[in-house]
């Protein structure tokens, strides 16, 4: 891997000669994998591996498997997620906000931290997990579904489009749009696409979009700012102008030395996992709490999902198929279902759309479908064979 100049000289001016050696080796090195366990989805999988020091539910992986061939992936009973962005779990647990308490991933896909902030938030909190871009809005949706989370909305929007909301929520997460440096062993385009110019280009859009989302924050809220990337200018640069600009004081990390974090800086040679970065601060004022409003949210909102979605009327007989939310969501009462439980290579060939054949004893009509217990969807058992009701777009090609 040969790494930029102008990051090296960059690197060494913030960190010193030493310590960006010892980075640049550790560039050089595999990847960590690491998982993170749905706590309201308990299975056996992954469960002799190592933890995460700083987050309860993730788990250090010695190889990385096949993920896409695994159902219990698809079930949403773990989350693939990088381990030093998994911090934020041990911020929520020093500084978790109230209950009932309305929060924001502002830039959420593809859905790490949005499922991390579902399990970790107070139960009755909710959660707009966010994504500008619509396309990544949509793999957004879809994670935030397999989760099953019933606290959950996804909306497609720019920071500006949340003002007329006024200040309403109690806590936002940013993870920042960034130049990406902490993905570089991971993704060789970042090193190719890096530049100090567009290093420059990203500290002044970040600055933007907080500046943007910052008056929809109430006074005495929480506001998380991340980034995968290590210059001072995204972020340290970038927290302090918000502390002095914007108005809210840096909140410590409560961190221990032997984590290895320096000033909120996940290094791949101090830390297993990726490049991050991490602060959080607290907005200058009185905490005050109010309601969402729903006629304010959905006039100036574009949503994707509202909880759990309803299923559909499919005929004048009024035949309700259900959702695949609903199959999904660890709210939901499945009871007027009769289930079927798949075989790996049957749930594996459900996953593909493909053709189903069913127990002869399965009754006819809307069948879930689970594997180890835990649901993947629907189908509609006609008798001779069952018609797959898996979402199209969700569909595993890998054989």
């Amino acid at each position: 891997m040969q790494l930029p100049p102008d990051f090296e000289h960059l690197l060494k001016t913030q960190i010193g000669n030493e310590e960006y050696e010892a980075l640049a080796l550790a560039l050089q090195q595999e990847p960590v994998t690491s998982i993170r366990l749905n706590s309201r989805k308990p299975s056996a999988v992954f469960a002799d591996t190592e933890p995460v020091a700083w987050c309860a539910e993730g788990r250090y992986l010695a190889e990385r498997p096949p993920f896409t061939l695994d159902p219990l992936l698809h079930a949403g009973c773990y989350y693939v997620q990088e381990a030093s962005s998994m911090f934020i779990s041990h911020l929520l647990k020093h500084y978790s906000p109230s209950e009932g308490a309305t929060c924001l991933d502002l830039c959420a896909a593809p859905g790490g931290k949005s499922t991390l902030l579902l399990n970790d938030l107070p139960s009755n909190a909710t959660l707009i997990a966010n994504e500008p871009m619509r396309q990544r809005a949509h793999i957004l949706r879809e994670n935030i579904i397999k989760w099953g989370s019933p606290n959950a909305l996804v909306t497609s929007n720019f920071a500006a489009d949340f003002q007329p909301l006024g200040s309403v929520f109690d806590l936002i997460l940013c993870d920042a749009p960034c130049s990406g440096e902490g993905m570089f062993r991971k993704d060789p385009e970042a090193i190719r696409e890096w530049s100090l110019r567009n290093v420059e280009l990203c500290w002044q859009r970040q600055r933007q979009i907080v500046g943007d989302i910052w008056p929809t924050l109430r006074p005495g809220g929480l506001f998380i700012y991340s980034t995968c990337t290590f210059n001072h200018f995204e972020d340290e640069d970038n927290v302090a102008w918000i502390a002095s600009e914007l108005g809210a004081d840096i909140l410590p990390l409560c961190a221990p030395a032997e984590w290895g974090i320096v000033d909120g800086h996940f290094f791949p040679h101090r830390t297993r996992g990726e490049g991050f970065f991490v602060a959080i601060l607290r907005k200058h004022g009185e905490a005050k709490h109010k309601p969402l409003d729903s006629k304010k949210l959905h006039k100036h909102l574009n949503f994707l999902l509202e909880g759990i979605e309803p299923g559909r009327t499919v005929d004048k007989k009024g035949t309700t198929e259900p959702s695949q939310s609903q199959a999904m969501s660890t709210a939901t009462d499945h009871s007027p279902w009769p289930s079927v439980e798949l075989s790996l290579d049957d749930a594996l060939s459900y996953l593909r759309t493909e053709a189903l054949h069913l127990p002869d004893t399965t009754p006819r009509g809307y069948v879930l479908l689970t594997y180890q217990q835990h649901p993947l969807g629907f189908c509609k058992n006609i008798g001779s064979r069952a018609n797959n009701l898996y979402p199209t777009e969700w569909r595993i090609r890998k054989k």
